[in-house]
C-alpha cells in the first residue's frame, strides 16, 4: 500500500516532507548580549518578509529574548506595522549619514516587553546617494549597530526588496541571513541571485556572515502549485530549507491594521503558533541564544 505525503512508516510528516519536529521552548537567558545579528533579505518584494522580521521579533521577545528590529526599507512598513512613528522622528538613516551619532537617541519602544526598534522612512531612498562616497560604505550600519549590540540578544534588520548599497550594508553587520520565500515559482527564481550576493559579502567584507536558513511563506497546502515549489525548494537547498513553514491568512493584513504582530493579534491562530515555532527553531539551530 502506497504511503500519504504525511505518513512515512506512521511517522508524521510536515509540509516540507520531512518527519515533524517539536522544537523545545528555549530556557530563559541568565544574562543578556552580546547581540546576533541577522538579515531578514530577498531581493524579491511581496514575499512576506517585512511579516517575517515583525513576528520574528515578537516571537524572540516572547521567549525571553532582547530584541532590536531594524527598519531598513524605506516603506517604513516595519515601523508601521509595530505601531512606531517614523515620520518627524530620528531614523535610521540620521544615524546613517551621522547627523544623530547615538543609537540609543533613535530606537522607539514597542507594546511588546523586550521589543524595540530602529525606524525607518522615505528618507533612507536618499541613502545610497549620500554614502556612495563614504570610506567603506559598505560598513557604515555594522558601525551603527556596535555601539548598541551588547544590550541586545538578537537583531533582525529587515532589507528592502533589492540587492544594493543599503542590502549590502545589512548584510556586512549580519553573522547570519534568513531568506523568506514565497512559495510561488517566481519567487524562486531569484534566490540563486541573493545567495551569489551573500557568497560575494562573505568573501570580500565579512567572513563571518552564514546561512541561517530558507523560510517558505505564503505556503496554501490546499493548491498543487504551494506544494511543488515548495518541493522543489527542498529538493535544491535541502538542510536550509527551515522544518517551519508559514502558512498563507488574511490575519496577516488585519494584524497590520491593527499595529500589532500576529502573536499578540490572534495569538491562537495557527500563523501565530508557526511564528513562535520558527523562534524555536533558530534558538534549536543556535542561530539565536
Amino acid at each position: 500500500m502506497a504511503h500519504s505525503k504525511s505518513t512515512v512508516a506512521g511517522t508524521a510528516l510536515g509540509p516540507t516532507g520531512r518527519p515533524v519536529v517539536e522544537f523545545p521552548v528555549p530556557a530563559p537567558l541568565q544574562s543578556h548580549g552580546p547581540a546576533r545579528i541577522i538579515s531578514l533579505c530577498n531581493q524579491k518584494g511581496g514575499v512576506g518578509k517585512t511579516t517575517t522580521s515583525i513576528n520574528l521579533a515578537a516571537a524572540l521577545a516572547q521567549y525571553g529574548r532582547r530584541v532590536l528590529a531594524v527598519d531598513f526599507d524605506p516603506q517604513g512598513a516595519l515601523s508601521a506595522g509595530l505601531g512606531v512613528a517614523s515620520h518627524d522622528v530620528p531614523t535610521i538613516y540620521d544615524l546613517l549619514l551621522g547627523s544623530v551619532k547615538d543609537p540609543r537617541e533613535v530606537i522607539q519602544t514597542t507594546a511588546i516587553n523586550d521589543l524595540h526598534v530602529i525606524p525607518a522612512n522615505i528618507d533612507l531612498s536618499a541613502a545610497e546617494v549620500h554614502l556612495i562616497n563614504e570610506v567603506a560604505r559598505e560598513q557604515i550600519l555594522a558601525g551603527v549597530l556596535r555601539k548598541v549590540s551588547n544590550d541586545y540578544d538578537v537583531i533582525l534588520i529587515d532589507c528592502q526588496p533589492s540587492l544594493g548599497l543599503l542590502t549590502v550594508n545589512a548584510l556586512t553587520a549580519s553573522h547570519g541571513v534568513v531568506i523568506p520565500l514565497a512559495c510561488e515559482f517566481f519567487a524562486l527564481r531569484g534566490v540563486a541571485l541573493l545567495i551569489e550576493t551573500i557568497e560575494k559579502v562573505r568573501d570580500r567584507l565579512n567572513p563571518v556572515i552564514t546561512m541561517d536558513g530558507i523560510i517558505a511563506t505564503m505556503y496554501d497546502a490546499r493548491t498543487l502549485h504551494s506544494r511543488e515549489v515548495l518541493e522543489r525548494v527542498v529538493e535544491v537547498f535541502g538542510d536550509q530549507v527551515l522544518e517551519t513553514v508559514i502558512g498563507r491568512t488574511v490575519k496577516f493584513p488585519d494584524a497590520s491594521v491593527a499595529a500589532q504582530p500576529i502573536t499578540t493579534f490572534a495569538p491562537e491562530h495557527a500563523a501565530a503558533q508557526a511564528y513562535l515555532q520558527l523562534a524555536r527553531e533558530l534558538v534549536a539551530r543556535g542561530s539565536v541564544a
